[in-house]
């Protein structure tokens, strides 16, 4: 058995922002011209009227401030309401594979690697942009990378059961290193003529490079363990898929872009990924005073700040749980990775800090990692 280490993380940030503020006054707009053009209908109940948004009511409900975009103008566009995103040419590169690029650059370039360093690549993201042939073969050629590649998906947990899986197939020796990156187009599932979803996500790429332990050449954090949970719930869900050109008149269903049931969620989840860690530390005889440092799924700062204290038993300083949802918001699979890249180099040598993600599912990853000179 050899042991793991990760040795390079990159972050691709898009160029675009929108404030929350952008963002309310865009859909404001939207949903007066909704009421306006519904008036007779709503005052008969047959359609419910679309409350107004506020940036207060964002950060308050969410703690985000901002989010990066690919496509600003669509989305802020009251008539459209959705990335207003260029097709592709079969010879082109996919925009999914394009911005994976960019993040595994900055992985290997932190990792002092090049693509005849990696035996295999895992693209592991909430979504698709298509279903064959998979993005991580198509990532792998643009690359230039040899060995071999495929697809994952386990929605926002996707990157730290990346991680697993690629860190079991280093340890066995089946591979020496492998690239796991999450090119999250989150912007593309939203449903932002939603108040209650529509200020959620953002879109990013974040990739990490692990490789056995004995060929890392600088400071590196070894993966000291991993563990990955499972539990069925739809209370977060996106029904969109194939199938969907089959179903007669339900071209409109809601649950055709991301949507879940926030009560539920916080309640099951908040517990459920609470125990999931306390009880990874336990087995690895780690205590929660032994960590440096939390890097949580950034979804929501009222979460995060729940499960920092259910596992610290105190509530946490700024620097051992750090947040960047409030830049970012909510990335899906990346948000957790984003926070361990800029949030890791500070530790020294002997520190012990967890990556975890979770969420649909129900999913919940965790990654105790210790670091190294």
């Amino acid at each position: 058995m050899y042991s793991v280490a990760i040795t390079g993380t990159g972050v691709y940030t898009p160029e675009n922002v929108i404030t929350n503020d952008e963002l309310v006054e865009s859909f404001n707009a939207y949903a007066e011209r909704f009421n306006a053009e519904n008036a007779d209908a709503i005052e008969r109940g047959e359609v419910a009227p679309k409350p107004s948004s506020s940036a207060e009511f964002i950060t308050q409900a969410s703690g985000i401030e901002q989010r990066y975009v690919i496509d600003k103008d669509g989305v802020l566009d009251p008539a459209r309401m959705y990335p207003r995103l260029e097709p592709r040419t079969d010879d082109e590169p996919s925009l999914m594979a394009e911005i994976a690029r960019e993040a595994i650059g900055k992985a290997l370039a932190q990792a002092g690697k090049g693509a005849g360093d990696v035996d295999a690549v895992i693209c592991a993201a909430s979504n698709m942009e298509r279903a064959y042939p998979a993005m991580g073969v198509e990532i792998q050629a643009l690359m230039g990378i040899g060995g071999f590649a495929f697809d994952m998906n386990v929605a926002c947990s996707s990157a730290t059961f990346g991680i697993q899986t690629a860190a079991d197939m280093i340890r066995s020796g089946s591979i020496r290193s492998a690239i796991v990156v999450n090119p999250e187009i989150c912007s593309g599932h939203l449903e932002w003529r939603d108040r209650d979803c529509h200020f959620i996500f953002g879109d990013v790429a974040t990739a990490t490079f692990l490789e056995r332990a004995e060929d890392a050449t600088g400071a590196h954090y070894k993966v000291r363990s991993t563990r990955c949970a499972t539990q069925f719930s739809n209370n977060i869900r996106n029904n969109n898929g194939y199938l969907r050109r089959t179903h007669d008149q339900m071209e409109d269903r809601r649950d055709m872009q991301f949507m879940q049931n926030g009560r539920k969620v916080f309640k099951e989840v908040l517990p459920l990924v609470s125990a999931h860690i306390a009880g990874h530390l336990g087995d690895e005889g780690v205590a929660a005073s032994d960590l440096k440092r939390l890097w949580l799924h950034q979804a929501n700062k009222t979460m995060n700040d729940y499960i920092g204290k259910k596992v610290l038993g105190r509530a946490p300083e700024p620097h051992e749980q750090p947040n960047i949802l409030q830049d970012y918001a909510n990335t899906s699979s990346a948000g957790s990775i984003i926070a361990f890249s800029k949030y890791s180099d500070d530790l020294v040598d002997g520190d012990q800090g967890l990556i975890c993600s979770f969420g649909a599912g129900y999913s919940v990853g965790s990654v105790l990692v210790e670091r190294a000179a």
